[in-house]
């Protein structure tokens, strides 16, 4: 249930930003909010990776349909970042806003540099390769603005769900 509602959290983010930035006077780039949720899914997997696994490609599979992009690029991406993510997060604590904006900046440029080696495999072209890094940096760093507001209200979905008042304290504190 939790991850249920953590991609239909994620889901609401995308479709809100993908309605509202547009009328936003930044030129193509916008924040990776399927990155975000995916890392975000991949960091708190604890025993099984499977479900967060199939929760982000789900959340990837709902931006591709928003979006209109080819069929499975989100979805794959969504989830070999899920995948990267609880990979790291047994060698990196993410606490503090500083280190959460880094982290999911970090997620942004992984996230944008898959999709763009997906594009080019699929065949959509991608744009030339300075328009490529130009919005791959500013995707980035508006992802490391919005990453410690999506995290906290991951965390609030996670207290939310959690079992007892201790699980509900620690999830609110940022340990994950």
């Amino acid at each position: 249930m939790r991850i249920a509602a953590q991609v239909m959290i994620g889901y609401a983010v995308v479709l809100v930003l993908g309605v509202v930035w547009r009328f936003i006077p930044v030129d193509r780039a916008m924040p990776d909010a399927v990155a975000l949720f995916a890392a975000y899914l991949g960091l708190t997997a604890r025993q099984r990776l499977a479900p967060s696994v199939l929760g982000a490609v789900v959340l990837g599979y709902l931006a591709d349909l928003l979006l209109g992009t080819p069929r499975g690029m989100w979805s794959a991406d969504a989830g070999a970042l899920c995948l990267a993510a609880h990979v790291v997060h047994r060698r990196l604590i993410v606490r503090g806003w500083l280190v959460t904006a880094a982290f999911t900046a970090l997620a942004a440029v992984a996230s944008a540099a898959l999709l763009i080696a997906l594009r080019a495999a699929v065949g959509v072209g991608p744009a030339p390769l300075a328009d490529e890094l130009a919005v791959l940096a500013a995707s980035a760093a508006l992802t490391g603005v919005c990453g410690p507001a999506a995290f906290r209200l991951c965390r609030a979905v996670d207290a939310a769900f959690a079992r007892t008042q201790r699980e509900r304290l620690a999830v609110r504190e940022g340990v994950f």
